[in-house]
């Protein structure tokens, strides 16, 4: 039950940000055990003023098109399927909406099961 913020540069198309949409989450049904119809996600598009970068830090060379992408996911998950994850978004967000991978920043932030109330104040998981 990943939930997921997206966050990008304002001007992109309705087209462009469900191709993200759509990537992210066949990624995570591909790679991360995300079951089907699981899809809980929100993008936000910033100005250039309200968006900031480092160009090159770690010897990564990014651009105005670069997208950040925060999942807070359940702490189930091996380093070998986040590794996984990461290759698989790259790879999908190049063939639509033609992302470049050096654009593509993840993040995942876990927590354990009993952190989450999915509606009707329960807690689903615990």
């Amino acid at each position: 039950m990943p939930l997921v913020h997206i966050s990008l540069r304002a001007g992109k198309s309705e087209t462009y940000r469900q191709a993200i949409f759509d990537g992210l989450y066949r990624a995570m049904h591909e790679t991360f055990n995300v079951p089907e119809d699981d899809q809980f996600m929100t993008i936000t598009e910033h100005d250039a003023a309200n968006f900031r970068y480092s160009s090159s830090y770690l010897g990564v060379t990014r651009s105005d098109d670069l997208v950040y992408i925060q999942i807070t996911a359940n702490n189930t998950r091996t380093v070998e399927q986040k590794k996984v994850l990461f290759q698989r978004i790259a790879e999908l967000f190049g063939e639509n909406p033609g992302i470049r991978p050096q654009d593509v920043f993840v993040n995942i932030v876990e927590v354990a099961k009993e952190n989450w109330s999915l509606g009707n104040g329960l807690a689903q998981y615990a």
